[in-house]
């Protein structure tokens, strides 16, 4: 899209431009043979009106027809069509690292994040902190995780390999270490990979919880074996006030996304 719309700009801007020195040229003083009759009307007329105007108009045209459906065919909330079944994956924001929660998979993570290739992902974002930023550059666009908010966005990577995951939001004074590795494997990897996990001695307790949400920078990436099965919606919920009779909201999940 970037491309095409440079490339469209360039084929008014380079006969512009190649118009403005031949004239300078031409009409120079030193020029003896250019005609420098002075006609203060010789610029106007419908025809030369009409191309000064309709050409860029054009581009322009042109231009933000592709941005409204590049803008909604890359929409971070319209769902990948795949044969494959979507994975769900939830993403809590801490200062400053990534917290992964598969709750299919009963597992979670930090600062590392696996899913089978050729699977639609879909991230479930909120954060227990500052806000962030959520983006891996090669598999697709950024979208913002917030407390008492939930985002979401469906990433898909075609093949295997590992991929660098960021934080685009300055946030603190750890933001240039909030960084993940985001992992594409084979579905036969993908299982073992999560079978391997549930090996693990670590559990996300809401008390182990508490512990990891303390700032800290530069995290090394943990594996928890289980975790809190109310822990996201805790998250999720932790900043919101009281519901109350008088409230016209449910303070449910899905009232909060966005």
């Amino acid at each position: 899209m970037i491309v095409t719309a440079v490339l469209l700009m360039l084929a008014v801007a380079i006969p512009l431009l190649a118009m403005l020195y031949t004239f300078a040229w031409k009409y120079r003083a030193g020029n003896p043979k250019a005609d420098k009759t002075y006609d203060p009307e010789r610029t106007r007329g419908v025809f030369r009106e009409l191309i000064w105007w309709a050409i860029p108009a054009a581009v322009v045209a042109v231009i933000a027809v592709m941005n409204w459906q590049s803008t909604h065919a890359l929409d971070p909330y319209k769902a990948i069509v795949s044969d494959n079944k979507p994975v769900t994956i939830q993403v809590v924001a801490l200062e400053w690292k990534w917290l992964f929660i598969y709750p299919a998979q009963g597992i979670a993570t930090v600062n590392f994040v696996e899913f089978p290739e050729a699977t639609p992902v879909h991230f479930e974002l909120t954060a227990d902190a500052p806000m962030s930023s959520f983006w891996i550059p090669e598999l697709g666009s950024q979208i913002y995780a917030m407390s008492t908010m939930q985002t979401q966005i469906d990433l898909m990577a075609s093949s295997t390999g590992e991929y660098v995951g960021k934080d685009t939001e300055i946030n603190g004074a750890g933001y240039a270490g909030m960084t993940f590795v985001a992992k594409s494997a084979s579905q036969e990897d993908f299982d073992a990979w999560t079978a391997s996990v549930k090996q693990s001695q670590n559990v996300l307790t809401m008390d182990a919880y508490n512990a990891l949400m303390a700032p800290s920078q530069n995290n090394p990436q943990a594996f928890y074996s289980s975790f809190d099965k109310n822990l996201y919606g805790t998250i999720l919920t932790r900043y919101m006030p009281p519901a109350t009779s008088s409230d016209s909201m449910p303070a449910n999940m899905e009232g909060m996304k966005m």
